[in-house]
């Protein structure tokens, strides 16, 4: 395992094995999180408590913080930052492209213009909030995990997962909800969602927190690093690795 810190910047550009394929799942995973997910509101009987209402997209954006974690604690802050634009200009060319389409002029024929309209023609506003959350949430994400990890010397891997998540997701919502909904909802409904959620996507990473631990593990020594970000200059305006 490469764990020298300053040796890691000193040593030429590595070609890894899987690398490619995480930052795909990573994208892929938050597109599915904005365009699937927030068309539809999901509900469950819970023991205990009965009927739960949620939105699907629950399902789908806590995942980003498992691969987000993946990112950081196997190939570093830098490589995960690169990851994280990938995922930000993607999310902007979707949000476009959405609305594009959604305005062209449909046919006389074609009788779903108002169900396209009602699945992809979210408001500016929401797909604003939507970005900027992401962008800061995924952003200090992914410094805690690395700061923690130096702080740790590697240690408590599991626990940095968590505390990292609780962190960057808490910022999200904070973030996306008032930046969507307030002035729309009332205070209070904001904050119990904005709460409920929070907790949801927390759960979520919290679950699958032993997968993420495997295959961690298996990647760190498939592709033999395991990277620790001391001389990383931990800007999120940059693309360089």
């Amino acid at each position: 395992m490469n764990a020298t810190g300053s040796a890691n910047q000193a040593m030429p550009q590595r070609n890894y094995r899987y690398f490619d394929l995480v930052m795909v799942g990573f994208v892929t995973v938050y597109l599915c999180s904005n365009l699937i997910g927030p068309a539809k509101a999901a509900q469950v009987d819970l023991p205990l408590i009965g009927a739960f209402t949620f939105g699907a997209g629950v399902l789908f954006f806590p995942l980003s913080y498992v691969f987000g974690d993946i990112l950081t604690e196997v190939y570093g802050y830098a490589k995960a930052r690169k990851v994280i634009w990938a995922g930000f200009g993607a999310m902007c060319f979707a949000a476009l492209m959405a609305t594009v389409v959604v305005a062209l002029p449909p046919s006389p024929s074609w009788p779903n213009q108002a169900a396209y309209e009602l699945i992809f023609g979210q408001t500016p506003r929401i797909v604003l909030a939507s970005l900027i959350a992401y962008f800061c949430g995924e952003f200090v994400n992914s410094f805690v995990l690395a700061k923690m990890k130096l702080a740790d010397n590697g240690k408590r891997m599991g626990w940095r997962f968590v505390v990292s998540t609780v962190c960057g997701e808490g910022i999200d919502s904070l973030i996306f909800y008032p930046v969507a909904f307030y002035g729309i909802w009332g205070n209070d409904l904001l904050f119990k969602v904005m709460a409920a959620q929070w907790g949801l996507k927390v759960a979520v990473e919290i679950l699958f927190l032993p997968l993420t631990l495997r295959i961690v593990r298996a990647l760190k020594k498939a592709e033999s690093e395991d990277y620790y970000d001391r001389d990383t200059k931990f800007t999120p305006f940059s693309l360089k690795t």
